[in-house]
């Protein structure tokens, strides 16, 4: 009887927190944006992965060499290993294997890149700051996973191509001194190749997934605590969230877009060959393919290490020290630590602390984009160096002249894209401000009955005024003085580094200075045109003094 009643009150609890949670779901409103659905495609190319990923149980990770005897004829009789012939195995002798190989590979070169436009959506809007600090870190740690789980897919066929990748990282790895030969030994068991293929295995179908999954429950969560952030409009403020109710409405359109995302990785998988392995052929330690190329997610790594100059090595404590891949290996590790821990870098140059619900146009923060658009160029270099003899052959130049543009990028690239960048966004706050003052030029010329010719402009909507207009005003941090009237090396560079942020920012012209201008709602119900009457002019003047007395 206890045991049933138990039971009951369990069964009662269950039930009465899923009507509180369907209650929540229903009651929850999401803000409608295109933005957000780079989320929805995340998860669709996830749930592709772990499908095809069960289909592809056939797999033997096993670095023992056989003698091939299955379909595919160019090979049969040739020595290599399980994991090799397993490969082959699924794409030739299991029915749709090798759709289902394709559909696995596709979703996993997708995956990556709708996490980095994610990456880049939050860094431009300012979705990272307070109270998104953890989604934001989370974000990173997915893409770290989606980048570690790839990487280690890509080396399982054991074919020549994913065997000189390897041999790539065994070098890569002894070149670290002290530790290097321990783990080395640890990840490939040995001699090259060693155990790599049964090693890789477990981390491939467990530790990488499991990791991922969990940092993208926990960001989910994290995610459905805070209020949905929102760009400004009519009626959105920093309190509410304008859109549509979380379900059926949201939750019909990701439907939607997640089986349209599954449905075109199967058709491209089924129609566009990738990762032909057959062609490549077994994997041999003494061999190497030439043109060799990583996928696309782990191409700034591979141009990293094509961009050092050559003879870069020291004797020091009695070994080696190999800088050509020890600085590639700081200078990455640094660049990934900036973009993990950019919002706390931020809030503290700033010091800024409130919380955010409304997101920024990146126009209206300058220095952080100016930031975004140089992290992106750095970044792309490193990218396509990877590619530099590929660039080389096919463009009919030298090699040494591709490196050399590439070096000039990584080093030059980021400043002038800064310095540009910036400048284009204060350019664009300029005609935000004189749109709002103005309204839009309609090119009609009227003539005043003084004689005076002007033009006539036509005022904004309701909408494209809440867009326009920025409250979010910030007062530049002074460094602390200290009680010996100094201020520390610290304070002193936030101080400075603030400036990077704010000094040639247009105040914002908030809705006390639109109400004022004749640009509320009530004066485009009567058919006003803003900036025509007195107290407007005034303002306009007080506006353009302002901005004289800031340096362009």
């Amino acid at each position: 009887m206890t045991e049933r009643l138990s039971i009951a009150l369990s069964e009662r609890r269950v039930g009465t927190w899923l009507r509180i949670l369907q209650a929540d779901v229903r009651a929850r409103v999401v803000p409608l944006h295109w933005s957000n659905l780079f989320g929805v495609a995340s998860a669709a190319c996830v749930a592709v992965l772990f499908v095809t990923g069960v289909f592809l149980i056939a797999y033997v990770p096993s670095s023992a060499q056989v003698k091939y005897e299955g379909l595919y004829p160019p090979l049969v009789g040739i020595e290599m290993s399980k994991a090799y012939a397993s490969t082959l195995a699924i794409s030739f002798d299991i029915s749709g294997g090798l759709l289902m190989r394709q559909a696995h590979h596709w979703a996993g070169l997708l995956l990556p890149a709708t996490i980095i436009l994610q990456i880049l959506v939050s860094f431009f809007t300012g979705a990272f700051r307070r109270p998104r600090r953890g989604s934001w870190v989370l974000l990173f740690l997915v893409f770290v996973m989606a980048l570690a789980a790839g990487w280690s897919g890509y080396a399982l066929p054991d074919d020549l191509l994913s065997g000189t990748g390897l041999r790539i990282v065994e070098g890569i790895v002894l070149a670290i001194p002290f530790v290097g030969t321990a783990i080395s030994t640890l990840l490939f068991g040995g001699e090259f190749p060693g155990r790599i293929i049964d090693n890789l295995y477990p981390l491939h179908i467990h530790i990488f997934p499991g990791a991922l999954v969990l940092f993208l429950i926990l960001r989910v969560r994290a995610g459905y605590r805070h209020q949905a952030p929102q760009f400004a409009g009519p009626g959105r403020t920093e309190q509410n969230v304008v859109g549509l109710p979380l379900y059926p409405q949201m939750a019909a359109r990701a439907g939607g877009l997640f089986f349209i995302v599954g449905g075109l990785i199967i058709a491209i998988a089924s129609a566009v060959t990738i990762a032909p392995v057959w062609v490549y052929g077994p994997s041999s330690p003494g061999d190497a393919s030439a043109g060799s190329q990583p996928d696309w997610y782990t191409g700034f790594l591979d141009g990293a290490l094509r961009l050092v100059p050559p003879g870069w090595e020291a004797e020091w404590l009695g070994r080696t020290w190999t800088f050509a891949i020890l600085v590639p290996l700081a200078v990455v590790s640094l660049f990934l630590l900036l973009v993990v821990a950019y919002p706390f870098l931020e809030g503290w140059i700033t010091g800024d602390r409130r919380e955010h619900h409304l997101l920024d146009r990146p126009r209206n923060a300058p220095g952080r984009t100016g930031i975004g658009v140089a992290a992106i160029v750095f970044y792309g270099a490193l990218w396509g160096a990877a590619s530099a003899d590929i660039i080389a052959t096919h463009f009919s130049v030298s090699l040494e002249s591709t490196i050399h543009v590439f070096q000039a990028a990584l080093v030059l690239g980021p400043v002038v894209a800064f310095l540009l960048t910036r400048r284009v966004a204060i350019g664009l706050q300029r005609k935000d401000r004189e749109l709002l003052l103005h309204g839009y030029e309609t090119g009609r010329i009227v003539r005043l009955p003084g004689g005076e010719y002007v033009e006539v402009h036509s005022s904004l909507t309701p909408h494209e005024r809440w867009r326009l207009i920025n409250e979010d005003d910030v007062v530049l941090p002074h460094a602390i003085v200290q009680q010996d009237g100094r201020r520390s090396v610290l304070e002193r560079a936030r101080a400075a580094l603030s400036h990077l942020f704010y000094e040639q920012r247009l105040k914002p012209l908030g809705r006390s200075d639109s109400e004022e201008l004749g640009l509320d709602d009530a004066s485009s119900r009567a058919g006003q045109t803003p900036g025509t009457d007195a107290s407007s002019s005034a303002l306009k003047k007080k506006m353009e003094n302002e901005a004289t007395r800031r340096r362009f």
